[in-house]
């Protein structure tokens, strides 16, 4: 019904302008953001909503933002904003109202034992590799090794045949060459030959000796030696007329001697010593009686039934005479030396025996049927190794001052009652005292005349 006072004309128009106005009001609305006002657009909204909340989950749990709480088999409390290695347990106290963290295989781990407690195995995966495959990786593992290492060998061998050429190879080309490879044992028979051929003229043998003493130094040269009978044509070069046969055999021999137990006894029963002893006791150029002593010492040590032959054979007498003769200062330091040697050799073993508990070993029983020490007794050894005091070497005297230490036991009353050792003693004395200040001075503090020094106090303090 149209108001009252306006024509009905007028009142049409107006409602018309008034449905205008409020169409235009509600397109402009819409067209500021169509979806800020939309009452249906719930799917795009909520996915937004979402995405907050993901972006917000994932800035909790950066490990550079949040605190790391690592649990252990405790219960802790789990605070709000720290976060936990994956796999934990966590759990919701109902009684606290607070979330709580502690390792996850603790449970298991206790359910295992009880399993175990009642005959159950454990929980063990083994799905990784079976025994059977270990094995079969284990023999591949060998082969591929071995494999490598024969490729390696065959490698070196080939390099070592580029190096070195095969022997045989070489024989041959020697042989066009009319050039001959002999061996040790082929050499030495060559030599012998040569030694005791009559057509060789003394120079030749004299060289076949020489040549042979290099030889002979090999323990198993020397026993090969024996093989031909060598040794025996080397012994019986000692009986020669011609000096220089005998000075060389007998250095042949002494090479061959020297700890070889098995030459040693061939030796003896091929009549060496008695040979040896010979050109000692008689006149001969002291060239020869060098190198005869040489034999006679090797023959001699650590050998103690060639020792019992020796004193029967009457060898301290033959000693004796080579000392006192005038111009043998030299062969009567080697004499001495060889005594000294003889002593502390039987003393060693009794020592070894006793340490052992071992009374009747065949060495032993053997060095107690060398009475040595009588012997040099009565040979009148004990005057004779005071005397060589005045010799005027230092070598010489250290080597007496040895051997009248070996000899105190048995030699103590001679040397008391004798006073031209008391005499020499002293005057030693005085002069190795200024030696070793010397050599304090020099800075020297183990020095050789501090030793000697010591000996002859010593010996001093035994005569007293």
């Amino acid at each position: 019904m149209a108001p009252q006072g306006l024509p009905p004309r007028m009142a049409s128009l107006g409602m018309l302008l008034g449905l205008l106005l409020i169409s235009c009001f509600t397109f402009s609305l819409s067209l500021q953001n169509p979806n800020e006002f939309a009452l249906t657009n719930i799917e795009k909204s909520s996915t937004k909503e979402s995405e907050r909340k993901e972006t917000k989950a994932e800035e909790e749990l950066d490990p550079e933002v949040l605190e790391v709480l690592y649990p252990t088999q405790e219960w802790q409390a789990l605070q709000p904003g720290q976060a936990v290695p994956a796999g934990s347990h966590v759990r919701l106290n109902l009684q606290t109202g607070a979330r709580e963290v502690k390792l996850q295989y603790e449970d298991k781990f206790q359910n295992n034992l009880k399993g175990l407690k009642k005959g159950k195995r454990l929980d063990i995966n083994t799905n990784t590799y079976t025994s059977q495959d270990l094995k079969s990786a284990l023999s591949k593992f060998k082969g591929e090794a071995e494999m490598k290492r024969s490729k390696e060998d065959e490698a070196r061998q080939a390099e070592v045949k580029q190096l070195f050429r095969p022997i045989e190879e070489l024989k041959k080309e020697f042989d066009e060459l009319n050039v001959v490879i002999e061996t040790d044992m082929q050499i030495m028979v060559r030599l012998i030959n040569k030694f005791n051929s009559s057509s060789s003229s003394l120079e030749e043998k004299i060289a076949a000796l020489f040549d042979l003493e290099y030889y002979v130094h090999q323990m198993d040269n020397a026993q090969d030696l024996l093989s031909f009978g060598g040794l025996q044509v080397v012994i019986n070069g000692l009986n020669s007329t011609e000096p220089l046969v005998k000075e060389y055999s007998a250095f042949v021999l002494g090479a061959a001697f020297s700890s070889n137990p098995k030459v040693q006894v061939e030796a003896i029963e091929g009549g060496a010593l008695q040979k040896l002893l010979v050109i000692l006791a008689t006149e001969q150029p002291l060239t020869v009686k060098k190198k005869v002593l040489f034999a006679l010492c090797s023959l001699l040590r650590h050998f103690p039934y060639a020792q019992q032959q020796f004193l029967k054979l009457g060898g301290l007498q033959v000693l004796r005479s080579l000392v006192q003769e005038k111009s043998t200062e030299v062969l009567a330091v080697r004499v001495i030396t060889l005594l000294y040697d003889l002593i502390t050799e039987k003393m060693f073993a009794e020592e070894e025996a006793e340490l052992t508990r071992d009374s009747s070993p065949e060495k032993l029983q053997q060095y107690r049927q060398v009475h040595l020490l009588p012997g040099l007794r009565e040979q009148g050894w004990c005057e004779i190794t005071a005397h060589l005091l005045a010799l005027p070497e230092h070598d010489a005297r250290e080597k007496v001052l040895q051997t009248l230490g070996a000899l105190l036991a048995t030699c103590r009353d001679h040397y008391r009652q004798d006073p031209h050792l008391s005499k020499t003693l002293g005057s030693l004395q005085t002069e190795y005292k200024a030696l070793a200040t010397l050599e304090l001075q020099e800075g020297e503090d183990d020095g050789y005349f501090r030793e000697l020094l010591a000996s002859i106090n010593s010996l001093l303090k035994e005569l007293r």
